[in-house]
């Protein structure tokens, strides 16, 4: 099942087309993403039901086009966690050794984005980091790895964007806010859930600059902490919650750690993609 946010509707993807969720269950479940992750048992019941009917074929479906608005998979999610230092060839290009736990900080929701959204670079050092995103469809609190998947609604694709001077500023970094600013979380284009893909703990990820280089690309496999023990780990302390978001971690390749140093300008597109769920189109606007 995929779905998505379009013109501030959540859309189920059909045979067709994306199809408005609200719509098309009649009300059941509402236009916002969190209407469906709030009862994620109830609303995947359903929506297998429907997208095996004879309905799904002859459903309107929304267009997409130049104008289309794409909001972030999940529009109110009341945590974000991030991993840092979850590659090693991250770890090493960062200086560090690799971590005995993870190293975990917080993304603010309102740094929250959608696909072909244009973010305002601040003053500073705008840095790119391909990430898998998680998103939490049950309550979860004291998983284990082999319960783990079961809390997972879903994963899409994510832009960890950090303004590295104020990140790295101070006695200690400010890992959170460097990497909050309005439009420093960009996810989707789509949510796709676990049963989609033939390993959701192997996929290639990566970004590069829309007509140049590629600057990443690895596989989630190579993460030091995979998905289940993320999981296990944040639920053994926080509770997650319908529409958490965890952001897995980067792998090498990053601005920061190249000679000499490179960061994003005015006028670039950055260009991410995971492996079965798609490419995330984030564009670069001066103040």
């Amino acid at each position: 099942m995929r779905l998505a946010d379009i013109d501030r509707r959540l859309v189920l993807k059909g045979p067709q087309g994306y199809i408005d969720v609200a719509r098309a269950s009649g009300g059941r479940f509402g236009p916002d993403t969190q209407s469906a992750l709030d009862a994620w048992d109830e609303f995947s019941a359903w929506a297998d039901t429907f997208l095996a009917s004879p309905q799904a074929g002859k459903a309107p479906v929304t267009g997409t086009g130049p104008d289309t608005v794409w909001g972030p998979v999940v529009t109110r999610p009341a945590q974000i966690f991030a991993i840092g230092l979850n590659y090693r060839d991250h770890a090493a290009e960062s200086e560090f050794g690799v971590p005995d736990e993870p190293a975990v900080f917080t993304k603010y929701p309102t740094s929250l984005t959608g696909h072909e959204a244009a973010v305002t670079l601040p003053d500073g050092q705008v840095d790119w980091e391909a990430e898998l995103v998680v998103v939490i469809g049950r309550h979860c609190h004291r998983a284990t790895r082999e319960t783990a998947w079961s809390y997972v609604a879903g994963l899409t694709v994510g832009q960890d964007l950090s303004e590295r001077r104020l990140q790295l500023a101070g006695p200690a970094p400010q890992f959170s806010l460097g990497k909050s600013y309005p439009g420093f979380a960009p996810v989707g284009p789509e949510l796709v859930t676990p049963d989609e893909f033939a390993d959701p703990d192997d996929l290639e990820l990566g970004c590069r600059l829309e007509g140049g280089e590629v600057l990443q690309k690895s596989r989630t496999s190579a993460m030091i902490f995979d998905v289940p023990e993320l999981i296990t780990r944040l639920s053994a302390v926080c509770p997650l919650l319908p529409g958490d978001l965890i952001f897995t971690g980067t792998p090498s390749g990053v601005g920061l750690a190249r000679t000499p140093q490179k960061f994003l300008a005015p006028g670039d597109v950055l260009v991410t993609w995971v492996e079965g769920i798609g490419t995330l189109r984030t564009t670069m606007v001066a103040p």
